[in-house]
């Protein structure tokens, strides 16, 4: 009788359970909303910009997930795991890397979503970047851009007895012998260097090319006079003692910065947030002109729809509205993201004086740069790449290593990195 009544309790809880969850599941269903998912990372998107998704598209339930932690690991891994992933993400200036992949993602240029259709909304060269080399394949939207620029000390610069207006500094100085002849008179007449390290120098001169490390085969092309030109470059200006010698990202940089022993450095546009956080004492005194040799890209996000997706149309329409120029405009103000449509550019509200720079609009400087960039495929590894050259460059400027053996071992290990 005692099993009895315990059975019967069990099986009463599991119907009223069972009931439950059949109710909510039901409600649910009942709302008509898909809900979808989507991962980025901190400042990829604006909060509140998310929060007006559902309002837009009432048939959608949009669940943004902020990602912490190495968001491109995350990624590849789950990739590499063959489930797992949100119906959007976000995608960083790593995009290249998984243009091997295809697959993984839904071609933009295929119906529903036409992208081709709104291919002239944004920067050429900024769109290249997430299309295959066919041509065919488009696996993500751009957001937002990283323009580069040159930042300087006036007050320093009118020291050595070098212009200071943004305008005639880029008048003057536009080409990097002519910021080296510069450099040398800081050197002489403050008590600065021109630049912070070796690494940069090879990054920004590097990011001015129509060519990096791979051609649109994928075949490795970073053992080339475009690649040793920037390599030797640098080299160049440590040899010059025109560096200082401190790594971006630490609290040396940034004592560095704030006490005014570095003039100048080029940059992206997310630049002057960093800099006006690691230099508050020296608000007022930073500029920005063109670079010399002309602008390039550091940085920039972008949009996809993984091909696990089953709501596609509902993914397109959102990841469209995101990327207008108007929501561009907004996220500029908001969260500091640069614009990878042109039309944002027309907007004048974009343009306004910072008091951090001297009252200077800088917008228009990388509004400039981000308008003549040179379009150029980075394909898989580029990162790795990289590091490869700088880790070989800064031996040369903390070891003395040898020039052209730190630039034949830096080949060599890119080299060696295809074959992973």
């Amino acid at each position: 009788m005692k099993k009895r009544m315990v059975f019967l309790v069990v099986l009463v809880l599991s119907m009223v359970l069972t009931g439950c969850g059949e109710k909510t599941s039901q409600a649910n269903k009942n709302s008509g909303k898909i809900d979808l998912s989507l991962w980025y990372w901190n400042r990829a998107l604006d909060d509140d910009l998310l929060e007006q998704v559902n309002e837009k598209f009432p048939e959608v339930n949009l669940m943004p997930e902020k990602i912490g932690g190495d968001f491109k690991v995350k990624v590849i891994t789950t990739i590499a795991a063959g489930s797992g992933l949100p119906d959007i993400l976000c995608l960083n200036d790593w995009v290249g890397d998984l243009l091997s992949n295809p697959d993984k993602f839904v071609n933009l240029l295929e119906e529903p979503c036409n992208a081709g259709e709104i291919e002239d909304r944004f920067l050429n060269w900024k769109w290249s970047m997430a299309l295959t080399p066919d041509k065919n394949n488009l696996i993500a939207l751009p957001l937002d851009t990283g323009p580069t620029a040159f930042f300087y000390r006036a007050d320093l610069f009118e020291q050595a007895g070098l212009p200071a207006d943004p305008e005639k500094v880029g008048e003057q100085i536009k080409t990097w012998e002519d910021l080296f002849q510069a450099g040398e008179k800081i050197v002489e007449k403050t008590d600065a260097k021109m630049f912070e390290n070796i690494g940069r120098i090879f990054i920004y001169s590097l990011s001015q090319q129509d060519q990096l490390y791979l051609d649109e085969n994928n075949q490795f092309i970073g053992d080339q006079d475009h690649v040793k030109e920037c390599f030797d470059l640098a080299v160049k200006a440590y040899q010059e003692g025109l560096i200082y010698g401190v790594d971006n990202w630490t609290p040396e940089w940034n004592a560095a910065m704030n006490n005014g022993d570095i003039a100048s450095f080029n940059g992206a546009v997310w630049m002057k947030k960093i800099i006006k956080d690691a230099a508050p004492d020296t608000a007022g005194t930073w500029r920005v002109a063109d670079m010399p040799g002309g602008p390039g890209n550091n940085g920039g996000s972008f949009i996809s729809i993984p091909k696990s997706t089953k709501h596609v149309k509902e993914c397109w329409d959102i990841i469209h509205w995101l990327t207008m120029s108007e929501n561009n405009v907004v996220q500029l103000k908001t969260i500091d993201l640069f614009p990878s449509t042109p039309k944002a550019f027309e907007d004048e509200s974009i343009y306004f004086k910072e008091d951090f720079f001297g009252g200077q609009e800088t917008n228009r400087i990388f509004s400039k740069a981000a308008s003549n960039i040179p379009v150029v495929y980075i394909g898989i590894k580029s990162d790795a790449f990289q590091d490869n050259f700088v880790e070989q460059l800064k031996l040369v400027a903390e070891q003395n290593k040898d020039p052209e053996k730190a630039w034949k071992d830096a080949v060599e290990k890119c080299k060696a990195e295809l074959t992973r």
